[in-house]
């Protein structure tokens, strides 16, 4: 058995998309997971189970969503040592950083520099960006809701034909811990 995170996308924000955790936790009981808990209200699921890969149980829990809840959402599935590989190789001194300074956004694909080539960097400072596994870390010393750096990376001629999901720092530690039991 193999533990995962489920990180689902824009769910439960601004009275849109709502999606009871209870109601998850029961509906990725009936796929068959095993271990299942939620972290918050803002979609992140753990669970446990020995079949599939990332990509199809993501598609699968969307599908199942979309039937149960009626509403489509993005989902990525990402195991521990994904995440724990991500935690561990953020460029930026987390432990100095207050969590909502600190951000990963997780892509559903692998992306390259090439991508945000047209983002000057300079402009942006003191907030900086870092590419990693999947992923890319934001340091924005004023939280993300004042970052004009995470506005232009969000934008679709950056994240066309992914999916794209941000956490904070806490939520990102949270999810190591949360699976660390299934590896």
């Amino acid at each position: 058995m193999t533990t995962y995170a489920a990180l689902l996308r824009g769910i439960n924000v601004g009275g849109r998309k709502k999606l009871p955790m209870a109601e998850l936790r029961t509906l990725m009981e009936g796929l068959g997971y095993g271990g299942v808990h939620t972290h918050l209200q803002s979609g992140q699921a753990v669970f446990a189970t020995g079949r599939g890969d990332e990509e199809s149980l993501a598609a699968e829990l969307a599908d199942a969503v979309e039937r149960h809840f009626g509403f489509s959402v993005d989902v990525i599935v990402r195991d521990h040592a994904y995440l724990r590989g991500v935690a561990e190789s953020c460029p930026f001194p987390a432990a100095e950083l207050e969590a909502r300074q600190l951000h990963v956004t997780y892509f559903s694909a692998p992306v390259t520099a090439d991508r945000f080539a047209g983002i000057d960097p300079a402009a942006h400072l003191p907030e900086e960006f870092r590419l990693g596994d999947r992923a890319l870390y934001l340091y924005a010393p004023e939280g993300l809701g004042r970052s004009k750096l995470a506005e232009v990376l969000s934008r679709p001629r950056v994240t066309k034909g992914l999916i794209a999901t941000s956490r904070n720092w806490n939520t990102v530690v949270k999810l190591v811990e949360l699976t660390a039991g299934g590896e």
